[in-house]
C-alpha cells in the first residue's frame, strides 16, 4: 500500500523515518502560521524548494504542483488583495505555497506503509486507554490512498474529456468522475471485507 504519489529514491530525505518527517511537517505547518512577514515565509518556501532538490524529485512530479499552485495563488491573491490589501494577500499566498508544497514533498518521499507503521507505533501507549492504533494507522493509510486515487481518477477523466473536445463541459467531467469514484468505493469496501475488517471500520 504505497500509493501513486510515492516516488522511490535513496536521498537523505527519503531515508528520514516516516514518524520524524510527519513531526517535522506538523512543526513546519505551525511555523508557517506563526510567521507573519513575507521575508520569513519566503525563507520557508525556499527551504521547501531546497528539499525537493535534495530529494531529487523529478520534474514530472513537481511541475503539475507548480501549475496548480500558480492558478490557486492567482485566485487567492486577487480575492485577498481586494479584501485585505496586497501585503496581507502576499502573506496568505506564501503560507499556502509553503504548506502545500511541504505536504506534497512529504507524500512523494514517504511510503504509506511506513507512515501507517509510524502512526501505530507512536500511538501504541494509548492502548491502555482503549485506543486502537492499528485502526488509526489503517485510517491514515486509507485516507492517503483515497486522495491519491481520486486525484488520479480526476486527471484521467479530464484527459478523456479533453480528447473528446469536451474539456469545459461540466457534465463530461462530473458524471464519469462520480461513477468511477463510486466504483472505487465499492472496490475498497470489498478489499476491507476480504481483509476481515468489520462494517464499522
Amino acid at each position: 500500500m504505497n500509493g501513486v504519489w510515492y516516488e522511490p529514491g535513496t536521498s537523505p530525505i527519503h531515508r528520514i523515518p516516516a514518524g520524524v518527517k510527519l513531526g517535522g511537517l506538523f512543526v513546519l505547518a505551525a511555523l508557517v502560521f506563526v510567521v507573519r512577514s513575507p521575508e520569513g515565509l519566503g525563507v520557508i518556501c525556499a527551504a521547501v524548494a531546497a528539499g525537493y532538490a535534495v530529494a531529487w524529485v523529478p520534474a514530472r512530479r513537481w511541475l503539475p504542483l507548480v501549475r496548480s499552485l500558480v492558478l490557486l495563488v492567482a485566485f487567492v491573491f486577487a480575492i485577498q488583495g481586494w479584501l485585505l490589501g496586497p501585503a496581507a494577500a502576499l502573506v496568505v499566498c506564501l503560507r499556502l505555497v509553503a504548506a502545500i508544497a511541504a505536504a506534497h514533498l512529504f507524500t512523494v518521499t514517504t511510503r504509506v506503509d511506513d507512515l501507517v507503521a509510524a502512526v501505530e507505533t507512536g500511538l501504541g501507549p494509548l492502548r491502555r486507554f482503549g485506543a486502537r492504533p492499528e485502526r488509526l494507522g489503517l485510517l491514515v493509510g486509507l485516507t492517503l490512498q483515497a486522495v491519491a486515487a481520486l486525484t488520479k481518477i480526476a486527471e484521467e477523466v479530464r484527459e478523456a474529456a479533453t480528447a473528446r473536445d469536451a474539456r469545459y463541459s461540466l457534465t463530461a467531467f462530473v458524471a464519469p468522475l462520480l461513477i468511477r469514484t463510486l466504483r472505487h468505493s465499492d472496490e475498497l469496501a470489498e478489499a476491507l471485507a476480504a481483509r476481515g475488517e468489520p462494517d464499522d471500520a
